[in-house]
Parts: C-alpha cells; sequence; structure tokens
C-alpha cells in the first residue's frame, strides 16, 4: 500500500485495475459507457460504503467538492447524480459479484495462518441467510409477503478469520437450503449448517464429495439408535449415538450411518441435535463447532449496523443488487488491510477512522499509531503570579 497516495486509493489496492477489468469483460454493457466507467462507478460505491454517504446527492457533493483528491483516490471522471443513477439501473450486479469473489480469495489466503482454536479443525466453515429489509412501497418488486420486502443475503463464512468464502444475493422467498446446491465443496472441510438445511438428499451430495457436516436436527426425525458412547455430562453433553435414519425417504435419500450429538445449552436451557458424518472428533468439539455458526450471524450483524444497507442509491432490483455486493467488497477489503497491515484494532474502529480520513495523503498504518507525548519548550516562560 503506497503511502504517498489517499487513505481510500490505500484500501482500493486490494484489488488491482486489471483484475476488474476481467471481472467487467465477463459481464459486458450492451455498449460502451461514455460519462461514468464502470471502475469509477465500483469506486464511487465503495467510497458511499466506507464514508456512510446515504444518498446520491450527498455522495455526489462529497467527492466533487476537492476535484483535486477525489482525482488522486483514484476517479477519473467527474460523477452527478444521473450517470449515478443511470449505472445503478444499467450496470449488470454481477460484475461486483465476480468482484467480490476475486477479494474473498485473496482474504482467504491472507487468513489461511490466522491461529485457530486447537481443538477445532482448521477448514471450517458456516452457512446461513439473512433478510436485508426494504420498503414495500419504494421496492414492490421485493415484496415476499403482504406487508414486507426484502433481499436475502446467503454467505458461506470461513470460520477462520472470519472472512467470507462465498455468498449470492436472491429473492427473499428462495429457500436457504437450495443454496447447498450452489454452496462450493472442498473436500475434508467442515460445514455447520443451521436446521433449515437439514435435507438429507443434498447432505448425501456432502458426504459423497468427501465434505464434512454438522446440523442441527428437527424434532420429527425417525431413527435407529447403532451404537452408543459414554459422555462427559458436565460439558452439557447428553448423548453421542451412531444411528440410522428409518422413515422411507430418509433411509433412501441417506442410507448410511449418521452420528447423533445431544448437547443442553447452558445459557438458554434448551437441549440441541446436532447430525454429523464425522465419527472421528471428540463429541464436545462437534457441540464446539456448531456454536462457532453464531460468527456468521455475527458477520449479518456488523455489515447491517456498520455498512450501509439501509438507505439505498436506487429502487431498481439492480440498484440494491450493487449496493450490497459494494456492502462486500467494502468488509473485505477493510478485513484485507487489517492483515496485511497487522493492525490490532477491529474492523469496526478500523472502518471509523478510514471514514475521516478518506482524503489524506498519509500510510494507513500511521492512523492507528498512538499520539506522541506533548512536552513543553525548555525555554517556555514561567508566570509567577
Amino acid at each position: 500500500m503506497p503511502g504517498s497516495s489517499p487513505v481510500f486509493a490505500q484500501i482500493l489496492s486490494a484489488l488491482h485495475p486489471q483484475e476488474f477489468a476481467r471481472c467487467v469483460a465477463c459481464f459486458p454493457p450492451p455498449r460502451r459507457p461514455r460519462a461514468l466507467s464502470a471502475y469509477d462507478h465500483f469506486l464511487a460505491l465503495c467510497f458511499a460504503q466506507l464514508t456512510g454517504r446515504e444518498g446520491l446527492r450527498d455522495l455526489v457533493a462529497c467527492l466533487n467538492a476537492r476535484p483535486a483528491r477525489s482525482y488522486q483516490a483514484g476517479f477519473r471522471t467527474r460523477l452527478t447524480r444521473t450517470n449515478l443513477a443511470y449505472a445503478n439501473e444499467h450496470r449488470d450486479w454481477r460484475t461486483l459479484a465476480a468482484v467480490a469473489q476475486v477479494l474473498m480469495r485473496r482474504a482467504a489466503r491472507l487468513y489461511a495462518a490466522e491461529p485457530g482454536e486447537a481443538n477445532l479443525p482448521a477448514l471450517t466453515y458456516a452457512l446461513d441467510a439473512s433478510l436485508i429489509d426494504l420498503s414495500l412501497a419504494l421496492f414492490p418488486w421485493g415484496g415476499w409477503q403482504r406487508t414486507a420486502a426484502a433481499v436475502k443475503l446467503h454467505t458461506l463464512l470461513a470460520l477462520r478469520g472470519p472472512v467470507p468464502a462465498w455468498a449470492a444475493v436472491t429473492e427473499a422467498g428462495v429457500p436457504d437450503v437450495k443454496m447447498l446446491d450452489q454452496v462450493p465443496l472442498q473436500s475434508g472441510a467442515f460445514y455447520v449448517l443451521d436446521r433449515g438445511y437439514l435435507d438429507f438428499a443434498r447432505l448425501a451430495r456432502l458426504h459423497t464429495g468427501g465434505v464434512f457436516f454438522v446440523v442441527r436436527s428437527k424434532c420429527h426425525v425417525r431413527f435407529r439408535v447403532l451404537a452408543s458412547r459414554a459422555v462427559d455430562k458436565a460439558t452439557g453433553l447428553r448423548c453421542d449415538q451412531t444411528v440410522r435414519l428409518t422413515s422411507s425417504w430418509s433411509r433412501r435419500s441417506f442410507p448410511g450411518p449418521l452420528r447423533r450429538v445431544r448437547v443442553r445449552d447452558a445459557a438458554s436451557g434448551r437441549s440441541l441435535v446436532l447430525l454429523s458424518n464425522h465419527f472421528d472428533l471428540p463429541a464436545v468439539t462437534v457441540a464446539d463447532l456448531y456454536r462457532r455458526r453464531w460468527q456468521v450471524e455475527l458477520f449479518f450483524k456488523w455489515i447491517k449496523q456498520h455498512l450501509r444497507l439501509r438507505a439505498f442509491l436506487g429502487r431498481s432490483e439492480n440498484a440494491v443488487r450493487l449496493q450490497v455486493w459494494s456492502a462486500i467488497c467494502a468488509y473485505l477489503m477493510v478485513a484485507i488491510a487489517k492483515k496485511e497491515l497487522g493492525l490490532p484494532q477491529t474492523l469496526h474502529q478500523i472502518l471509523q477512522v478510514i471514514s475521516l480520513s478518506v482524503f489524506e495523503p498519509v500510510p494507513v498504518s500511521d492512523l492507528f499509531q498512538p499520539p506522541a507525548s506533548i512536552t513543553a519548550p525548555t525555554n517556555q516562560l514561567l508566570l509567577i503570579p
């Protein structure tokens, strides 16, 4: 990250312009843009995420207030509300989805050596989805209930980091379990799932692909116990069994044995039943894997609270998807900067400091140095009362 360029340009250096050009080439526009380039459009969306801009008028006023600094930050064309609105309406959102995948791969390489808990597997992912609420009056295309509108963000989060490893934005009514058909599978990795993903036919596909899973079971699942192992009830465990499904459809979908672990949550007092296709891990580790699934919930909470996913820069479906993907890109670029610079601050602290210093031509690491102590000069006159 070159220190002479503005802070915004240093954060955006996580993505090389040629990589962005290759993503644009995969989804070329119907005609060559004349007023606003695709890269400047991407920069504007990221600027809005990093600085908290909540409208086109707000965004354009900030970028055009200091044109020299905007040029140093990477902008090459003058932004107006008209060309930004047109770009949000017509630029393919799949371009930013491809850009996010590039950033995910880079973040995964950086966080691969991140120290994890000794008793947990190195390759562990949590899959979940969250609704991003919209106004039904402003976004009628997103209606999925009589009085509600939303889009759904599906995320596969690497628990070592944590950084997203895969994401998708769909209509709100798309069932979560269907995403198991699209999630990339990594042999030998553990996938931690909530009970919304309990589909034995799809879980069998994961098992055939060499993937291990830990999924919360539902109460209506019928099974027969083949073997039972002793557990330490002081850890919250209640049973560790090898079972086989007995209902006709479940037995045809997943004919092999499964591991059934029941654990009592001390905080809520509820008992959770977990199913897995891995039999070698200690039962307490299986329970810990499911407890760490909460990190994906914290990821959704973070981007909704600290990035711009409440006020949108356009009302079309394309504009909303562009803004969601730009939020994911901004999160990844801040995470990459944190890792490359070895910053001890949290992502929230880094984002807040960046938002106040986007145009400052100082190294990003200098923004987080402790202030130097101020000493009074030795020749200062003393006032005698």
